[in-house]
């Protein structure tokens, strides 16, 4: 097809694709984001191809591979459309029986469907997935429904629409203020407003103006930016030549970590195609307006994730970041003006273009407008990417979306905005979460990281993962960073080995009020958000490492003891067969004992006894 030139031509691509009849009676989608990938989906698809091909459907089944469908816990996940048929967990073998029984004859197969955890019901259709019937999907409708490089899926779906109302129909400030009354907040972590921003940037002084993609995602457990990549390029694409329109920029870029190989494949052949088709390049649309972006992989640093670092790194600098003023919309990539967004806030703008400001700010709260995507994982039952609107509860994420804490345990906490976030206690689980009341209880909205933990999991150690993080991903340039989280790592390992001292808690609250003060960038400033948080809501753990050498969720093994209790023990011998280092003995059918000076703590034998006649102190 020739280039579209005009908002006119894309206005009749989008009509003659949205007019054409498909010749296939349904469509299989298929989930081939990076999670599912995993556990086997180009295995799945390369069966659907072959059964397709051998049995000669191909006018009747369409087969498309998709992005993330977002229940990466039971992946493969298939839809087949139009009905919305759901089967998770999809394996080669059952291909043949979904194409005769399903795609062609329309009929249900049980034991492929949904099998609800709370009910033990099976569900046949997405839309009755307690997983998606609880969410609000609008920057992530259609990861699921399109492929991620066909031009014209996202054409279809008033891709592009947007962008050529902006460029048409509205000024450069008009854009700006536009996305302003829309209250759209940065999803990067901070939550500053977008449009501000961007008002800043096209303000100052400089013809020669960049805009940049974060996709630098880093938080440990975080994929949100990764499968709006890999499921919907051209949705960023579009978001980000509107943005360049609103700053006055020609020259776009996306920083985007290495270790996306499938995200950077399926956005380079977005960006090709919107070149071709005169969607990215010169005079977009006929409008005179030149935009281009390219695409840099970066080395996976966390730092990088920082604004000043990032341009470091684009600049082939190590990524350290600089102080601040001048701010990058005064001077960033080059020492001119730019402007940095993540992937999530530009996947939003042609959604508030398109719809409206009115349409936009009536979602969420006073605050905090739209809606966040979510990497929801740790120790609850449906893991994956949710996307609800802000102020949503804790509570409505975690138990109807989540679907609760696995095994019938207690929910204790939920660790929000990644390392540099903050846990969340059970008394919390009715907070709504925006920008402005997690900040209030001590945490950070962050990228979006959820991770969950259960009454098993013990803080003074979560803490000491958190902060084991963030000191090594300290670059190193301020002392406050780079020494007051190496000590308040030292400290908290010694908690968990036992060697903790009176006083010491609050000197490590202390240290922690230094570090957030004192450093230099937003990683410094942040870190100690975990320490603190746990401190503030479990001090009761950290007195019973330091105090008592005990850590009641038992997990800190220099602080465990292990003993048999004869009245229990059956004498089966189980426990002796697994410990590694012979330290349990004792006659067969007669009670055994444990040597603690042997015993290295390891807890086999725990797991092991089915009598309950080994305790842990």
């Amino acid at each position: 097809m020739s280039a579209i030139t005009s908002p006119e031509e894309l206005h009749a691509r989008r009509k003659s694709l949205a007019g054409r009849q498909e010749d296939a009676l349904r469509t299989i989608t298929l989930c081939s984001g990076t999670s599912c990938i995993a556990l086997g989906s180009a295995q799945v698809h390369e069966a659907f191809e072959a059964e397709i091909q051998q049995r000669d459907l191909a006018d009747k089944i369409k087969l498309k591979r998709t992005g993330c469908h977002g229940l990466c816990e039971q992946g493969p996940v298939l839809v087949i459309l139009p009905e919305r048929f759901f089967y998770p967990g999809v394996k080669v073998e059952d291909v043949a029986e979904i194409l005769e029984r399903t795609a062609l004859e329309g009929e249900v197969i049980e034991r492929l469907c949904y099998t609800d955890a709370a009910s033990g019901r099976k569900i046949a259709y997405e839309h009755e997935v307690p997983f998606y019937k609880a969410q609000t999907r609008l920057v992530f409708q259609h990861n699921g429904e399109l492929d991620p490089i066909d031009l014209d899926d996202y054409i279809v779906r008033d891709g592009y629409a947007a962008m050529a109302r902006a460029l048409s129909d509205m000024p450069a400030d008009q854009v700006i203020e536009e996305v302003k009354l829309a209250g759209l907040r940065g999803r990067g972590g901070a939550g500053f407003p977008t449009g501000l921003k961007w008002e800043l940037c096209r303000e100052s002084p400089g013809d020669e103006k960049y805009l940049i993609c974060n996709a630098d995602e880093g938080d440990p457990g975080a994929f949100m930016d990764r499968s709006l990549l890999e499921g919907s390029p051209h949705a960023i694409i579009e978001g980000m030549v509107i943005a360049g329109y609103a700053i006055g920029a020609r020259d776009g870029m996306v920083y985007v970590r290495a270790e996306y190989p499938l995200a950077v494949r399926n956005l380079t052949a977005a960006l090709e195609q919107a070149r071709e088709e005169g969607l990215l390049g010169e005079n977009i649309l006929g409008s005179g307006f030149c935009f281009d972006i390219s695409l840099h992989q970066g080395a996976g640093a966390f730092v990088c994730g920082e604004e000043t670092a990032l341009i470091a790194s684009l600049e082939g600098k190590r990524g350290m970041p600089k102080p601040r003023p001048p701010f990058p919309a005064q001077s960033g990539y080059r020492g001119r003006p730019s402007n940095i967004n993540n992937v999530e806030t530009f996947a939003n703008v042609p959604l508030i273009i398109l719809n409206g400001h009115e349409w936009y700010s009536g979602i969420g709260t006073e605050g905090s407008k739209g809606t966040k995507i979510f990497a929801l994982a740790g120790k609850v039952i449906n893991t994956g990417l949710v996307e609800v609107p802000m102020g949503a509860t804790l509570r409505e994420i975690v138990f109807d979306i989540g679907g609760g804490v696995p095994d019938g345990k207690e929910f204790k906490a939920a660790q929000i905005g990644g390392p540099s976030g903050g846990c969340i206690p059970s008394q919390h689980l009715d907070l709504p979460i925006d920008y402005d009341s997690v900040q209030e209880i001590g945490a950070i909205m962050g990228s979006g990281g959820l991770i969950i933990m259960d009454e098993d999991t013990c803080m003074v150690d979560i803490a000491r993962f958190f902060i084991d993080f963030v000191q090594e991903e300290s670059c190193g340039k301020c002392v406050p960073c780079r020494i007051g989280t190496k000590r308040m790592l030292e400290m908290l390992t010694r908690f968990t080995e036992g060697e903790g001292e009176p006083g010491d808690i609050d000197r490590l609250e202390r240290l922690g009020e230094m570090v957030k003060k004192a450093s230099l960038c937003g990683l410094g400033q942040t870190a100690p958000n975990p320490v603190l948080s746990t401190i503030r809501y479990f001090r009761d753990e950290y007195e019973a490492h330091v105090n008592d050498k005990r850590c009641p969720a038992g997990v800190c093994q220099a602080l465990l003891t292990y003993r048999i209790l004869e009245d229990v023990c059956t004498g089966c011998g189980a426990c002796a067969a697994v410990c590694p280092v012979g330290a349990i003995t004792g006659e067969k059918k007669q009670p055994h004992t444990i040597d603690a000076a042997s015993c290295i703590k390891c807890g086999l034998c725990y797991q092991t006894c089915k009598f309950d006649a080994i305790v842990r102190d």
